[in-house]
């Protein structure tokens, strides 16, 4: 994981626009109040001319996804927690995977991480592999077409490849002060 340190170069890539696509991370900056991204990491799904669509990774919430999803028989008796993935759809439900190989019903991310229906979510509970996880989110963060450019100019953001971290097996409360820590190390982020 030390390979960011390892160019130099890429530090001022780190806070420019252009470097926002699919499977980046994107870490608010300490100055950021909006309640919404306060202290936020976010995996961006999706980023293009029709706008930005990304999962707020470190708010989890109390609600068990056996609650959320009671349909599915196979959460029963599970302790996984649903995240809050933003403030757009908060009555819907993306599901993230961590995948050795692409099942039909996933879409890719980057790297091993997938988007993918309560299908996939099914085979991996009832026939676990200890490389696959899963979690669930309510809503997502989405920006309008050239918002989240804006937002970055003004020094809102900051972007780390998302091999920077194991987003699935990091604890959620220590994500946002390890990436920040890693852009202040490049010096794209400041405490001010």
């Amino acid at each position: 994981m030390g390979v960011l340190c390892a160019f130099p170069a890429l530090a001022q890539q780190e806070f420019v626009p252009a470097s926002v696509e699919r499977g980046v991370l994107l870490i608010a900056s300490p100055s950021l109040v909006d309640p919404n991204f306060e202290q936020t990491v976010l995996l961006i799904l999706e980023h293009g001319k029709g706008g930005t669509v990304g999962l707020i990774l470190n708010r989890p919430t109390n609600v068990l996804v056996s609650d959320a999803l009671p349909d599915l028989p196979v959460l029963k008796r599970t302790t996984h927690r649903l995240f809050a993935g933003g403030p757009v759809g908060q009555t819907q439900m993306a599901l993230l995977f961590r995948l050795k190989e692409r099942y039909p019903d996933a879409r890719p991310i980057v790297d091993e991480i997938y988007v993918g229906t309560p299908r996939v979510l099914e085979r991996i509970i009832a026939q676990p592999k200890p490389t696959e996880t899963f979690r669930a989110f309510a809503g997502f963060a989405g920006w309008a077409p050239g918002q989240l450019n804006y937002e970055m100019l003004q020094g809102s953001w900051g972007v780390l490849p998302s091999d920077t971290f194991n987003v699935f097996d990091k604890d959620s409360a220590t994500l946002c002060p390890e990436c920040i820590s890693r852009l202040q190390a490049l010096r794209t982020i400041s405490n001010h």
